[in-house]
């Protein structure tokens, strides 16, 4: 696939120029349009087109429709502001219409854009078009002390945008990495904020998930400047990124229904589409991590996903996600062979060396103001690690310099460390082995 590209980066998606290019029925857009005529009270052309995500012209056409159907009529008198506007209100006939439309479906706004025309847009800014280097890749974990040989691993795997295991023991960056991926992406796709199928609207876009780039014009002059640079039904935002841990459950991917509204809400993985989905802390789950990883093995395989309405019709949505497991566990012990093989990069996150452990442990200490102690750190490695096999963990710094700041604080004297303070902090980090009698 060839990476297409823009001044932007990406493409965007074109603006549609007339209703046939729309490719929606038109009895849906004409009821979207006097619905949300309706709801929000808008009359002159500007402020629907503002209002239903469309171009002017293709607005106009819209209007003329309804008119011709006696749902719409003119107000006769142009809009006394600088806009020079002729206004439109619903006819009697047209307020009946609005409200049986809205008894069907109370979705109005942004005219929705069709399932195919959306995989048009997926392609052209797909997660597999992205070309990660090491410099970018470096940048973006800089705040972290890795091993060389991770980012020789990563580099790869996150290029490709395909699934990526990272498994090892708790404490040691695994969250950190995934957010490190997210933040060496890092350029801008089109959200749409609704699409359609089979005349049923599924809304996409979600400020929860998705990060606008820039502020929506709503002054009507910019308007006219901008609305041609794209199809503004869509949203232009940050490439998404989706964190799940133990909350994560198989319905949470199936398509949500609103009965009230009588609209649908895209799932997770639709959301993150063109971006990262990372299951944090696989294994924390009610369901078994196998079963969690067969819900994703068509769309890892396929690229494709298949969600179903409340009819129980079956349909296909692009799938174009990077996927990030991130488990305490060794795989062996979750997945069975078939299903390792579809995850296509497996990278083990280890706890550092002593001489990384020391480079961060320093970082962290400039960073918190606590000055470095020689007899509190030989303490530390000579006496503290050797009780627990000098397993160190990328966390365990961070922990321990808490610590001391809350003890000295607490104790009213300035940040220091010693070894008795190591001692002290030590006794929070781990809890001794020992039976409570009830």
């Amino acid at each position: 696939m060839n990476m297409q590209v823009s001044a932007e980066g990406v493409t965007p998606p074109p603006a549609p120029r007339s209703l046939e290019q729309m490719k929606l029925p038109l009895v849906m857009m004409r009821d979207i349009l006097i619905k949300t005529m309706f709801r929000k009270n808008v009359s002159e052309v500007p402020e629907i087109a503002a209002a239903i995500c469309l171009p002017r012209s293709v607005v106009q056409e819209l209007v003329d429709l309804a008119r011709g159907q006696r749902l719409l009529e003119a107000t006769g008198t142009m809009s006394a502001g600088a806009s020079g506007e002729m206004g439109y209100q619903l006819t009697d006939q047209g307020k009946d219409r609005a409200l049986d439309a809205l008894a069907q479906s109370e979705y109005f706004g942004a005219m929705p854009v069709p399932l195919e025309v959306y995989r048009e847009q997926v392609e052209r800014q797909s997660i597999r078009n992205i070309h990660i280097t090491r410099d970018r890749l470096t940048q973006a974990m800089g705040h972290l002390i890795l091993p060389p040989t991770l980012l020789d691993q990563l580099g790869p795997a996150v290029g490709a945008g395909r699934s990526v295991l990272m498994y090892g023991p708790p404490g040691n960056g695994k969250s950190s990495i995934s957010n490190g991926i997210r933040d060496a992406i890092g350029d801008k796709i089109y959200i749409p904020r609704a699409i359609e199928y089979a005349g049923q609207v599924i809304t996409v876009y979600d400020p929860i998930v998705h990060t606008a780039a820039e502020e929506e014009v709503q002054d009507e002059n910019s308007l006219r400047r901008t609305t041609g640079r794209f199809d503004t039904r869509y949203v232009r935002c940050d490439r998404p990124t989706v964190i799940t841990g133990g909350e994560l459950s198989l319905d949470m991917l199936d398509l949500v229904y609103n009965p009230t509204a009588r609209t649908y809400q895209a799932p997770l993985q639709l959301k993150s589409s063109g971006g990262v989905f990372i299951i944090d802390d696989l294994g924390r789950q009610e369901e078994p991590p196998q079963k969690i990883v067969n819900r994703w093995i068509v769309p890892l395989e396929e690229n494709r996903d298949i969600l179903a309405l409340q009819s129980g019709e079956k349909f296909e949505v692009p799938f174009d996600t990077l996927v990030i497991f991130s488990t305490n566990f060794h795989p062996n012990e979750i997945f069975d062979k078939a299903a390792l093989r579809r995850i296509f990069y497996k990278i083990k996150i280890d706890g550092p060396d002593q001489e990384n452990f020391l480079k961060i442990f320093a970082m962290v200490a400039r960073k918190k103001k606590m000055p470095l102690d020689e007899k509190a750190l030989i303490h530390l490695l000579k006496v503290k690690y050797p009780t627990i096999d000098n397993n160190f963990a990328n966390y365990q710094p961070v922990f321990l310099i808490d610590q001391m700041i809350a003890i000295c604080q607490f104790e009213g004297i300035p940040n220091q460390m010693s070894p008795e303070l190591i001692d002290r902090a030590w006794a929070n980090m781990f809890v001794k082995e020992e039976r409570i009698v009830h």
